[in-house]
């Protein structure tokens, strides 16, 4: 008499049904995972925009309020001491992901949303001196 090991069939259907339970549950939890760190990365660029934007304004003040300073390398605009719209990039060191486009304000959009117009970092500058410049952050199309 053969002794022979294995899974029957009542096993193995009742182990792909668990299987299939617990996909149905993990999945829509990793899908929206996806969409909770474009959130994250775009909160994240907006609070190092502040920062750049806190930075070259204490190095303004440093420099006794030129009409440009220097920040690794690169030479951004200042404007009521602040960085300008078009180039508060520079003062940046990496905002891969994300595209820039200068105008009246700077906007960098997150590559790879489903609406990047709404899911987005917008710096402007401040109109006028002594005042604070503004960052915005949008996060509907993330």
């Amino acid at each position: 008499m053969r002794n022979e090991s294995g899974f029957t069939l009542i096993e193995l259907v009742v182990v792909i049904s668990i299987l299939g339970i617990l996909a149905a549950f993990a999945i829509p939890r990793f899908i929206s995972l996806e969409g909770e760190a474009r959130i994250s990365t775009t909160q994240s660029l907006a609070g190092s925009v502040r920062s750049s934007a806190a930075l070259a304004h204490g190095l303004w003040l440093a420099q006794s309020s030129p009409a440009s300073v220097s920040m690794e390398g690169a030479t951004v605009n200042m404007t009521n001491g602040y960085p300008t719209a078009d180039t508060i990039d520079d003062s940046l060191a990496d905002f891969t992901g994300f595209s820039f486009t200068a105008g009246a304000n700077g906007v960098w959009t997150k590559d790879g949303s489903p609406t990047p117009a709404t899911c987005s970092v917008t710096y402007g500058p401040p109109a006028a001196a002594g005042a604070a410049p503004t960052v915005t952050v949008a996060t509907a199309g993330c």
